[in-house]
């Protein structure tokens, strides 16, 4: 893969995925082939479409397809998807950078959030999208070092080599993968569909992602890194469920409590020392790594976003300076912004992160889907004015669904809710839509 695009691993899977099979077993990796077929659709359906557009910002198909209104309504939902999601990373990353790090020098937490977001800050402000993705391949790199190491280290307390690992996750009772039964939310189409449509939002309608693909030099070069991300998604995740299982298997044979939260496990077991003092270091490192890769493409993202969708700097005749200076303003905000949902998430206690991301995307990002479907597949109009309440009705009538549904249905909403979120979207926009306007998928800008 070239470096425009290389696999780029989260340090809160690492940290989140293990901690799963103790619950859902391996069922996780049901989503993960979904994802490979969803980044094959953002491949083939989106990316074509933005390099035809040649747009700064991928919300401005939403500008030529309905309107500013929707220009912003879209460029507002992608900055309260990317401000949580990627701030519950940074949250799990530093606490446990609290753990190891701060909390023996007696600092409290939010000194420690504090100054990784002032070090991500520096970072950022120095530097563009061009060098975030020159040090991704390093950053991935440092992680699944430190996955493979950890790995590695748990079979040798365990006594066991490559096909003893292999025999001992096979007959572990959480190495279950597929699971048939249609009312389990693990249940398998509802898991594949959730993850088709999960990279389709997350990655090809997320401004921080698509910027860093479409510095592909072309759409096939771009097309090719695309697929080659996506089908690193199963092995690598299996590495990650696969030392899930070895970890349960060392607090038992170690005697170590078992943590209540999934996302505490891998920390408890390198705290306790059971896999050596010196585990720490590369693990550490991993997380720190992975962190800021996350955190410091999400601050860069949000600040190009919200200058040139909201702002729109680029349109007012502003001189350099003075735009360099509204945009120093912006990215101080948003690490602000950053901060504080940091101290929100700390503060609630949150559980498994990694869901949590998944749950926060089925609200956020299901009228970014509902929008660009309808944009993309049907030739009608939609009312401009209106667009903003339809994307905000969406989500809260799927909240009131998710809250009630199991009262009165005995149905526990999974994350296809996010697909629920997408077709009301989509429907609000059929009932005030009207002639042909603007822009569909097989149209040129012209």
């Amino acid at each position: 893969m070239s470096p425009c695009c290389g696999f780029r691993a989260a340090g809160v899977s690492l940290i989140s995925v293990p901690g799963w099979v103790g619950s859902s077993g391996m069922t996780y990796l049901q989503m993960c082939l979904g994802f490979c077929f969803g980044y094959a659709a953002v491949a083939f359906l989106l990316l074509p479409l933005y390099y035809r557009l040649r747009l700064t910002s991928i919300y401005g198909y939403l500008s030529l397809r309905f309107g500013r209104r929707a220009h912003r309504t879209g460029a507002l939902f992608f900055l309260l998807s990317k401000l949580t999601g990627a701030a519950a990373r940074l949250y799990l990353a530093c606490l446990v950078l609290h753990q190891f790090v701060a909390a023996p020098l007696g600092l409290p937490y939010p000194v420690t959030a504090v100054m990784t977001l002032l070090l991500i800050w520096l970072y950022t402000r120095r530097s563009g999208i061009a060098t975030l993705v020159r040090t991704d391949a390093l950053q991935t790199a440092c992680l699944l070092l430190a996955a493979a190491g950890l790995l590695w280290m748990s079979a040798d307390v365990l006594g066991l080599g490559f096909g003893g690992v292999v025999e001992a996750v096979r007959q572990s009772p959480m190495s279950r993968i597929f699971e048939w039964n249609s009312t389990s939310p693990q249940a398998f189409w509802r898991q594949f569909l959730s993850g088709v449509f999960i990279v389709i939002v997350m990655t090809g309608l997320d401004q921080d992602m698509m910027q860093k693909n479409l510095t592909c030099r072309t759409l096939r070069e771009a097309q090719k890194d695309m697929c080659a991300y996506g089908l690193c998604f199963v092995p690598v995740n299996l590495l990650f469920l696969a030392l899930g299982i070895l970890l349960y298997a060392v607090c038992e044979a170690q005697g170590i409590a078992v943590p209540e939260r999934g996302d505490a496990l891998l920390p408890t077991v390198v705290a306790s020392g059971a896999l050596g003092m010196w585990v720490v270091v590369p693990f550490s490192i991993g997380l720190v790594a992975a962190a800021f890769s996350s955190a410091d493409s999400a601050l860069t993202a949000l600040t190009t976003s919200c200058c040139v969708d909201l702002l729109r700097l680029e349109e007012r005749g502003l001189s350099e300076p003075m735009r360099n200076a509204v945009r120093r303003r912006v990215h101080v905000l948003m690490a602000a912004a950053f901060l504080c949902c940091v101290l929100v998430f700390y503060a609630a206690g949150s559980g498994t992160v990694i869901d949590l991301i998944y749950r926060l995307a089925s609200y956020t990002y299901g009228p970014l889907l509902g929008l660009y479907a309808y944009g993309m597949f049907t030739r009608r109009a939609a009312s401009d004015r209106l667009i903003p309440a339809v994307a905000v009705a969406a989500p809260v009538v799927c909240g009131l669904l998710d809250h009630f549904a199991p009262l009165w249905w005995g149905y526990t909403f999974g994350y296809e809710l996010l697909m629920l979120n997408g077709l009301l979207t989509f429907l609000g926009l059929w009932l005030t839509g009207g002639r042909r306007r603007g822009l569909t998928c097989g149209h040129s800008a012209a």
